[in-house]
């Protein structure tokens, strides 16, 4: 006659009954039977409320997925001959995405003749990464990619303040 290890609904051990035993305890007590170690030898079965206890892992993955951090990548465009004013104003953006821990992928646009000139878009990046240095790292180093060139910089992580504590840094 098959046989499984029985869990009572709080957790302790009942032992090892019959399948038609174990489905009988749980009729009496108006709960399910849920085989939860299928290979173990016998297998494992928990009486429980099965409904209340889907719901919960339901919400405990809800839960999960609310903690998660959602990275977002925002993009700036420019060009290799970009004015000073218009410099601060983009460099400005990066800084505010950055502040709002979000990853930037800055776009240098090459047009004609400025293709053949690869370095001013390379000179241009850097000066931005330079400039953005305490708020955000270079997540991957400037790239051609036909017209265009691209470099990400990323947040850096923000330390809690239980991570200060520790440091013996307040």
């Amino acid at each position: 006659m098959p046989e499984v290890r029985l869990v009572g609904p709080n957790g302790e051990q009942v032992g090892i009954v019959p399948i038609a035993k174990a489905l009988e305890l749980a009729r009496e007590s108006d709960l399910d039977l849920v085989e939860v170690a299928p290979t173990a030898r016998p297998p494992v079965a928990k009486l429980m409320d099965y409904g209340k206890f889907k719901y919960e892992s339901a919400m405990k993955a809800r839960e999960a997925r609310k903690n998660q951090a959602h990275t977002v990548i925002k993009e700036i465009k420019l060009r290799p001959k970009i004015d000073p004013h218009d410099y601060e104003t983009k460099k400005g953006h990066v800084v505010r995405f950055l502040k709002a821990g979000d990853k930037v992928k800055v776009t240098i646009m090459f047009r004609g003749r400025e293709q053949s000139r690869p370095e001013l878009g390379r000179r241009l990046l850097q000066r931005l990464a330079d400039d953005v240095e305490e708020l955000g790292f270079v997540e991957s180093r400037p790239k051609q990619d036909g017209r265009n060139m691209i470099m990400v910089i990323g947040p850096h992580k923000k330390k809690t303040a239980r991570g200060h504590e520790e440091s013996g840094t307040a």
